[in-house]
């Protein structure tokens, strides 16, 4: 009987501090600092998702889904100590580019004109990178080096205008009289040569 009634007044009293909003420890335990992520982010969830893989109609968002990468690590044959021979921290990274399902059809067809004289024969693209000792950081490297060549690829030139299009041929002419006029100075130097020679004689 004893120790049921021990148990019952330690429950009550648990409740009891518990429901207590100023209580030293329940400020510590309800405490969030100024830097918290609930504070730099209050309208985020904070769970951490998966990416949804872009449709074929959207442009690169610049998220490029790992597990359809070919992956493989080496010895780097940079500096770090024997660090370089123990650990395999240069990253090769290729994909094909027509099997891409994270690009829609332009971008494959943009990549496969700009970067023609860099495709192997299979038709895959391939980025290394061994810059660091860090096997994660030259990943990352080779991850936005993909993303610099896709971006680069889909950059759409601006039409020129007639000003800028005025202003180049004028440039250009230029340029062909100043050509011509240093053509003609030598020829007349050449000239004058030749006829100081044949007075002398």
């Amino acid at each position: 009987m004893s120790i049921c009634k021990s148990i019952y007044s330690g429950i009550v009293n648990s409740i009891r501090f518990y429901n207590l909003p100023h209580a030293p420890v329940y400020r510590a335990l309800s405490y969030k600092s100024a830097i918290s992520l609930e504070s730099l982010y209050p309208n985020s969830s904070l769970k951490i998702t998966d990416p949804k893989l872009p449709s074929n109609d959207q442009t690169f968002t610049g998220y490029i889904p790992v597990e359809d990468l070919e992956i493989t690590y080496s010895r780097s044959s940079g500096p770090g100590g024997q660090n370089v021979n123990k650990v395999n921290t240069k990253v090769d990274i290729r994909f094909h580019v027509q099997s891409a399902k994270w690009l829609n059809e332009e971008a494959k067809q943009k990549l496969l004109e700009k970067f023609d004289t860099k495709l192997t024969k299979d038709g895959y693209l391939l980025f290394k990178s061994d810059i660091t000792r860090s096997q994660q950081l030259n990943l990352a490297d080779c991850l936005e080096k993909i993303r610099k060549a896709i971006r680069s690829a889909l950059v759409v030139k601006p039409e020129p205008s007639p000003e800028s299009e005025e202003r180049a041929r004028r440039r250009l002419e230029m340029a062909s009289k100043k050509r011509l006029m240093i053509k003609r100075e030598r020829s007349q130097i050449k000239q004058d040569r030749n006829d100081s020679n044949i007075a002398l004689n």
